[in-house]
This record gives C-alpha cells, sequence and structure tokens, in this order.
C-alpha cells in the first residue's frame, strides 16, 4: 500500500512539475518580448530601463534558476524514494511564476530617458583664436591616440576652458564606438556625490552601501565596460582620489580630460598631458568683441577707438568680452560709449586678484542694469548652489512670492514678466541658459564667476547669507543673527543640524532656503525671531517627520513649501496664515488636509498630491484667487462634486487624481489634466471640467466605454489614454442611451445618407492630437466611422496589447445594441496624423472596414505582432510616396507577407522600412 502511495505521490509531483513548465514558457516568453523592447529602445536614443522593470528581470533570473534545479530533483525522485516537501516547493514556484507574469505588464513603459550625453551636442560659443583652435584638435588627437591616459587643462576664470572642453566634447562624441561623459565637479565636492554624478551619466544606479570602496568598485567596473570612453571633468579644485572615487584610470580604452584654474591640480593628478589656456591677444579679443556685438555694420570711427580701449580693459578673457558686447548692444550714443569707459577704468586701481579684471567688467554690466528689480531678481539667482541648472519656472515662482515680480492682475502675466526679466539677465550675459537634463525643461545658470561676484555684492546691501551646497553639518547660527540679513540659503547640504536651542535673531529676514539638507528636526523656538519671513523652502527634506508649532505664527509668510519632505506626517494648522499664497505639501506622508486650509483666502497656488491624502469635495472651499490645484480625491463621486462646484470658474492649471496613481510619472507637458486608477467609474458618473487637456484611465475595469464621461464638453482634450481596462468594449458604445450625454444632436443626423463634412470646434475630440489604447483584452473595434469626423486634429493614435481587436475603426456589429452611427456618412480620412502605432494585437484583420484616404502628414508608422493584418495601413496604392513619411517600423518576415494591388508600391515603400528582429 505504501508503494502504490509513492507511486502515486510521484506521478502527481511530475504533473505539477510540467504545469510549472507551461507557466514558465510563457512567462519566458513575456520576459522576451520585454527583453526586444528594451535593446530596440535603447539603440533608437538615450533610453535605459526603468528600475522595476530591472527588478522584475532579476527575479525572473532568479527563478528560472531555481526552477531548473527543481527539475533536477523531481527527474532524481524516483518512486522508491520520500520527499514529502517537493510538491509544496513546486507550488510555491508556480504561484510565483504567475505572480511575475500578472506583474509583466508594465502600462506605463518599460523604459526612461537615460542621463548620458553621448550623442548629444552641448550648446556652445565658437571658438576664436588659432591657439584655441590648435588646442582642441591637439587634445582631441591626445584622447585617440594611445599616448597617456589623461589630459588636464588649466588657466584663468573665465579664460574660455570649459568652452575648450565643450567643442572637444561635441567633435569626440560623433566618433563611432565613442561614449563622452561629462561631470562638473565644483567647489566642496565629495566622493560620495561625485561618485552619484559620474554613475548618473552612465544610467547606473549604485548600491546604498556606505563602504566606499563598494561603490568605487561598482562605478569602476561600469566605467571600464566601454571600448572607448572619455570621462570629462569640468571645474576641478583640489586633488581628486581616483581610486577611491572610482575612476579607472589606466583601464584599456578609458580616457580623463579635466579643467581647473590650477596647474597644480594637473600635477596632483598626473595628468600626462597639461594645457593652458592663454588670454586671446587684443587682435582676437577685438574679433570675438565684434562677432558678439552683432554689428553688421563697423562702428564709427569715434566709438571705435573707445570700444578698443574697453576690450583691452577685459583682459583677453573671452568671459569679459562677451559680457561687455552683451552690455553695448545696440548702443549708438557715444556719450554712453564714454560712460562705460570711465566706469569701468575707475575701479582698475582697487584690484588685486587674477580675476579682478573680469569682476570689473561683470560689476558694469550689474551697474548697467538700472532697473533695480532686474537687479534684485539677478542677485537672487546667487542663492542656488554652484553650477545649478535653475529651473524658470521653479526660479520666477520663487520672485513672485518674494513680490519682485508683482505686475500684471493674471499669474501668466507674472510669469510672461518673468520669463523677461530672465531673457533681458541672458541677452546681457550674465545669465547662460540651460535645459534640465531629463525634464527637458528650461532653466538658467550662473557661470562661477559671475556668481562669485554676485555673493560679493550682496555681502554688503541687500544682505544675503549663501553656504549653499558646501557640505554644512551645522547651521552658521552666529552669521545668521545679523538685524541686516535678508536672504539666507543653507540648502543641498547633507544631515544639516539645528540645535535645540536654536533660535536665529533675524528680524528683516524675507527668505530662508533649507531645502535637500536632509534636516531631521526643527526646534519649536526656531522661528521665534522671524516675524517678516516671507518664504520658507523645506522641500525634499526626507528625514523631516514634523513641523514646529511656531510656524503658525508667520504671518508674513507669503509661500511654505513642503514638496518631496516624504516622511513628514503632521503639519500644525494654518489658519493665522492669511497672507499665504503657495502652499505644496505633495509628496508628503501628510493624510488630512492640513487644519485651517479654509481660512487661507489669499492662496494662489496649491499642492495636495499625497498618497495618503484622500480629499473630499467638502474639505476644499472654493478659494477666490486659486490659479494652480493638485489633489488625489477619496473617489470618482468626491471629484464629481468638486468639479461642480467651480461652476465658471475653476483654476487655470490642475491635476485631479482618483485611485492609486503613480504621481512621478504624471504628465509636466499639460496644465490641466485628470488621472483615474483602479478606481470606480460606471456610466454617467465622470464629471469632466470643460477646459480638461489630459484624460488618464488606467486599471478602471468596471468602464466598457466611455460614454459615461461628460466628454461633450471636454472641446480642449488634446491627449486621451486608456491602459488596462478589461472591461472596455468600445470607446463609444452606439445605443441611444449611451449616445445621447456625448452627441445631442446625433439624431437630427441620423437621417439616412447624413453627411458629416465640417469639424466644428464643438465636436467631442476637436483639439484632441493624442490618442493611445493598451491592454483591453475584450475590445474588438475601436470607434466607428462617424467618429472620424471628432478626430480631424488627431497627431498621433497608438493600439497595442488588445488582444480581441480585429478592426481600428469598423462598423457596429451584431453585438452593439442598435446600428444606426453606421448610417452616417463621415470623413473617410485623418488628415494630421503623423504617427500610427500598432502592436500586439494578434486578432486584428483591418485597419479600417471602409476604405480611407491617406494622412499626407504620416511621417512615422510601427507594427509589430499583428500576424492577422494583411494590407499596411495609411499606404495608398499610388505611384508617389507619402510626402512626409520618415520611418515605417516593421518585422521583415511580416512585411514580405503583405498583400499589394500593385507589386511596385512594396518597392516604393522599401527604402523607408526600418526592420525589427
Amino acid at each position: 500500500m505504501e508503494i502504490v502511495e509513492r507511486v502515486l505521490n510521484l506521478g502527481n509531483l511530475k504533473e505539477k512539475m510540467n504545469s510549472l513548465k507551461r507557466k514558465m514558457e510563457v512567462l519566458e516568453s513575456r520576459e522576451g518580448d520585454i527583453t526586444e523592447e528594451l535593446e530596440y529602445a535603447e539603440s533608437l536614443s538615450l533610453k535605459k530601463p526603468k528600475k522595476v522593470v530591472q527588478t522584475w528581470l532579476k527575479h525572473v533570473g532568479i527563478l528560472k534558476n531555481e526552477v531548473q534545479q527543481m527539475d533536477q530533483q523531481v527527474q532524481q525522485t524516483g518512486w522508491g524514494m520520500s520527499n514529502f516537501t517537493l510538491p509544496n516547493d513546486v507550488d510555491g514556484l508556480a504561484m510565483r511564476a504567475t505572480e511575475l507574469f500578472q506583474n509583466g505588464n508594465f502600462a506605463g513603459g518599460l523604459t526612461l530617458e537615460a542621463c548620458g550625453s553621448k550623442g548629444v551636442s552641448l550648446l556652445t560659443r565658437n571658438l576664436v583664436g588659432g591657439a584655441f583652435e590648435k588646442n582642441k584638435n591637439d587634445i582631441c588627437q591626445w584622447l585617440q591616440s594611445d599616448e597617456g591616459s589623461s589630459v588636464g587643462v588649466y588657466g584663468m576664470g573665465g579664460v574660455g576652458k570649459t568652452t575648450l572642453l565643450t567643442h572637444i566634447h561635441n567633435q569626440l562624441q560623433n566618433l563611432p564606438n565613442t561614449s563622452v561623459l561629462w561631470v562638473i565637479v565644483s567647489q566642496n565636492f565629495s566622493i560620495f556625490e561625485l561618485q552619484k554624478s559620474i554613475a548618473k551619466t552612465v544610467g547606473l544606479e549604485l548600491s546604498n552601501d556606505d563602504e566606499e570602496r563598494i561603490r568605487a568598485a561598482e562605478l569602476a567596473g561600469a566605467l571600464s565596460g566601454h571600448e572607448k570612453l572619455v570621462l570629462v571633468l569640468d571645474d576641478v579644485w583640489e586633488y581628486i582620489p581616483a581610486d577611491k572615487v572610482g575612476i579607472p584610470i589606466g583601464a584599456n580604452g578609458f580616457k580623463l580630460i579635466l579643467s581647473t584654474r590650477s596647474s597644480k591640480v594637473c600635477d596632483w593628478m598626473n595628468c600626462q598631458h597639461t594645457v593652458k589656456v592663454q588670454p586671446l591677444s587684443l587682435k582676437e579679443a577685438w574679433g570675438l568683441f565684434l562677432e558678439t556685438l552683432g554689428r553688421e555694420t563697423s562702428l564709427p570711427s569715434e566709438i571705435k577707438a573707445i570700444a578698443r580701449r574697453l576690450v583691452q580693459n577685459c583682459g583677453g578673457l573671452p568671459l569679459g568680452i562677451v559680457t561687455m558686447a552683451g552690455c553695448m548692444k545696440g548702443v549708438d550714443d557715444i556719450c554712453e560709449w564714454r560712460n562705460a569707459l570711465e566706469r569701468m577704468e575707475e575701479s582698475k586701481a582697487a584690484e588685486e586678484y587674477m580675476e579682478t579684471e573680469v569682476f570689473r567688467v561683470l560689476k558694469y554690466s550689474y551697474d548697467n542694469l538700472k532697473d533695480a528689480t532686474i537687479q534684485q531678481c539677478f542677485l537672487y539667482c546667487s542663492l542656488f548652489s554652484e553650477d545649478w541648472e535653475i529651473g524658470r519656472d521653479e526660479l520666477i515662482e520663487y520672485l513672485i512670492d518674494e513680490r519682485l515680480i508683482d505686475e500684471g492682475n493674471s499669474r501668466q502675466a507674472k510669469f510672461d514678466r518673468g520669463h523677461t526679466i530672465l531673457n533681458k539677465l541672458e541677452n546681457v550675459c550674465l545669465l547662460e541658459s540651460a535645459q534640465h537634463p531629463w525634464k527637458r525643461t528650461r532653466c538658467v545658470k550662473m557661470h562661477d564667476l559671475i556668481r562669485d561676484m554676485a555673493i560679493q555684492l550682496t555681502s554688503v546691501s541687500p544682505r544675503f547669507l549663501v553656504k549653499a551646497g558646501v557640505g554644512l553639518e551645522d547651521i552658521p547660527e552666529d552669521e545668521m543673527c545679523s538685524e541686516h540679513l535678508v536672504r539666507v540659503s543653507l540648502m543641498h547640504n547633507n544631515r544639516l543640524s539645528l540645535p535645540s536651542n536654536a533660535s536665529p535673531r533675524c528680524p528683516r529676514l524675507l527668505t530662508l532656503l533649507l531645502n535637500y539638507s536632509q534636516i531631521e528636526r526643527i526646534p519649536d523656538c526656531f522661528f521665534m525671531h522671524m516675524n517678516e519671513l516671507t518664504v520658507l523652502d523645506l522641500s525634499d527634506n526626507s528625514y523631516l517627520r514634523s513641523l514646529p508649532s511656531s510656524i503658525s505664527n508667520l504671518r508674513s509668510l507669503t509661500a511654505l513649501l513642503l514638496e518631496n519632505c516624504d516622511r513628514l506626517e503632521y503639519v500644525p494648522s494654518l489658519e493665522n496664515l492669511t497672507a499665504l499664497r503657495r502652499l505644496d505639501i505633495t509628496l508628503t506622508d501628510i493624510a488630512e488636509v492640513p487644519q485651517g486650509i479654509e481660512k487661507l483666502v489669499n492662496l494662489e497656488y496649491l499642492k495636495l498630491l499625497c498618497y495618503k491624502l484622500n480629499a473630499r469635495a467638502e474639505e476644499l472651499p472654493k478659494w477666490r484667487k486659486l490659479d494652480i490645484f493638485t489633489g488625489k480625491f477619496y473617489d470618482t463621486v468626491e471629484l464629481n462634486k468638486y468639479v461642480s462646484s467651480w461652476e465658471d470658474r475653476g483654476p487655470n492649471s490642475y491635476q485631479l487624481v482618483v485611485g492609486d496613481c503613480d504621481f512621478e510619472e504624471l504628465n509636466d507637458y499639460f496644465e490641466r489634466d485628470i488621472y483615474m486608477n483602479k478606481s470606480s467609474i460606471s456610466k454617467s458618473t465622470l464629471v469632466l471640467p470643460k477646459d480638461i487637456q489630459l484624460l488618464d484611465i488606467q486599471n478602471c475595469d468596471e468602464i466598457t466605454c466611455l460614454c459615461g464621461a461628460s466628454l461633450e464638453n471636454a472641446i480642449h482634450l488634446k491627449v486621451c489614454r486608456i491602459y488596462s481596462c478589461e472591461g472596455m468594449k468600445h470607446l463609444f458604445c452606439s445605443s441611444s442611451c449611451c449616445r445621447l450625454p456625448l452627441l445631442p444632436n446625433l439624431n437630427d443626423l441620423m437621417e439616412e445618407g447624413t453627411s458629416i463634412t465640417s469639424t466644428p470646434s464643438n465636436c467631442i475630440f476637436h483639439s484632441l492630437k493624442d490618442f493611445s489604447v493598451s491592454g483591453c483584452p475584450n475590445m474588438k473595434r475601436l470607434f466607428m466611422p462617424w467618429v472620424l469626423s471628432h478626430l480631424q486634429n488627431l497627431e498621433r493614435l497608438e493600439v497595442y496589447d488588445c488582444e480581441q481587436m480585429e478592426e481600428i475603426i469598423g462598423e457596429a456589429s451584431n453585438e452593439d445594441e442598435d446600428q444606426e452611427a453606421t448610417r452616417i456618412i463621415a470623413p473617410n480620412n485623418l488628415p494630421k496624423l503623423k504617427c500610427l502605432t500598432l502592436g500586439s494585437l494578434p486578432q486584428l484583420k483591418n485597419f479600417c472596414s471602409t476604405s480611407i484616404v491617406r494622412s499626407n502628414s504620416l511621417e512615422e508608422i510601427y507594427v509589430r505582432k499583428c500576424p492577422k493584418l494583411r494590407r499596411m495601413p495609411l499606404l495608398c496604392e499610388e505611384p508617389n510616396p507619402l510626402p512626409s513619411l520618415q520611418k515605417i517600423y516593421v518585422e521583415e518576415e511580416w512585411w514580405e507577407s503583405l498583400q499589394w494591388d500593385h507589386p511596385q508600391t512594396k518597392d516604393l515603400y522599401q527604402p523607408f522600412c526600418d526592420f525589427w528582429y
């Protein structure tokens, strides 16, 4: 009997093992698809896998190994052997395989933009002078040869070292099999921060291990894994221990180039080649001055003589020359030219240091601004850390909070004024234009010397204290105790400590920036003597759990910024802060709407997007001045109540969320968005604002169509995305009960043969440019032909991972409740469509059941894993290809199997094909 039981158990075990293998086959197929997509994405541009995708692939690999070992154990288990735990172990592996497969549907995409600089040319000025060109060519030649592995470039501040390195970067990154990384080092660097900066450029996520050597080994391994790699370290001030950082000097294919103001640094770093960048000759300086001045005609002789003396006073420093030329653009009055020269030469005798020549030029540029508001805005930029790329919008928000920008009735008017001021500062070369490395937003930067000059100016009046990004561990309480201080910046310091009795006496202090400083605790007495404080920025302090009650007494406060304090649970009552105009608690751990918020009658900007905070409509009064709002609601009912309360006047910009959304993936490109994720949406229950621009619905399985959304009002909708909604069957249901709320005049159009030939501005999707549907397994048809009349401005259409999708555009089927809508004669084209993506649609047979005119705007077509689609969509068989077509991305086998009415058409489009393998 025991033998029989063992035989039965063995048979059951092998059956379980076979079931596990079948699950693993499906999981490995998904793994293969993801790996292939990642390889393709990375080949197209600077893409890197999301962390969650990397983790998923890692877990799949671990499971595959465990399953292989388990299979060997089962094979070795005979009828005479007993291991009663094996069946349970196999069941556990099967559950993990199922869970991994379910988690492998990454609706939000697999990749992020990588931060590396390969393939991206950096913005720079033209090189001037034969010496600069020779230096560039020599350095590039050295870096491409086997002669040594490091090059040092040194010279005084403002002489053009960074410009030279930028040109070298741009030339090298165009070479085959060569990667170029750009990292700014700056003063007060730490090994930890430098490791992190370099790792970021190669898309490497260093371990959180505090052991410096382990992180260095990880980084060195990543930098050594390239055929040719050049690391550019700009603005090095002191010796960098390459081995402790993880810079593999001497590794095969690795080269280092650095810039510094000191030749000693080149010696300390053992640079095999060194280049000193000399100031420009007078002739070269004059040429750069004229080029920057932009004069099409020659200067009058009287002005030319003065201009030459101005250039001579710039000491051959390109930064000074460019700055001076920017100041004198458009100046025709000789009196202004004489005044400029006199003011420059007056301050000449007082200077002692190397950079004094350029400082005199820069100080003149500042004085020449003349407008006190613009000067204050310029000085404000010095509060940020050295080399920091300052977001324009972020900076302008500060300037509005400080009332440095107060013109105009609307927030948009204030922003327009802010951008005008920043443009002015860029035009006179006191600020540099920049771009955020991954957000792609516009930024400004301060050159090191210009920032030094600004900080020197603010050491007198208006009085600033700037200790940003210098590695502070304790607040400089003695320096802060000053009745003259107006602004203090201690941002970007690591684990800044505030003693329990710290209470700086700053009676005139307006601005206190403590963001990115890892503060753990703020004593209650800290704000006791800051009665005039206007702006308090505590954002990005991830260890801060609560705020002191003394904040409630800061009655002059106009901005309280707490974004990304992800452990912050408590905010004291805000009812006394009636001057507050900006409040941001985004991504904190706060679970309730702050007490007293209804008293903040001057609120213009309110951000409440927290994972734990689910607001109800009655907690959010109708603030008369509110212009920007973000928040997450308890459910769809509360969202509807809140939107309905707007009547005809809601915020100009908003992000409204219901459900479990990843806030970090929310869109920054549009101003009026609604996101639904894992929330209940039933028919006729979603109230949309009239000015909504983006609608994102994910994982809402109850929704069957969009008929329940008030889309008849959403005539400004630009983007519509529907992801992983298993209950979705149609975009629009064709039954009268569903259609009437959407198209109140449709019945009038339903006479036989009625034609929709125009696209009125009140069409449902009149403004829609981007439409995406994925992960809707029960949808057989995206929409019927009459919907084309509402899509005349559509530019991008994406449909993928819909297992039952048979047609993109098709007539009503027998499953629909009626077929009246199919009797309308609608436009048969998508005239502005630029990009079409069809992927993983195994049942797709037709793009459109009726004839559709090609789109002359079409630029790119992506078709993948659509085996039953036999004709290429939107490519009519005509003697000429689409005028705007650039690429067709398809599988070669599928392309070869397509049916064509005219064989020559295939040859016509073959050059546009880029095949997936």
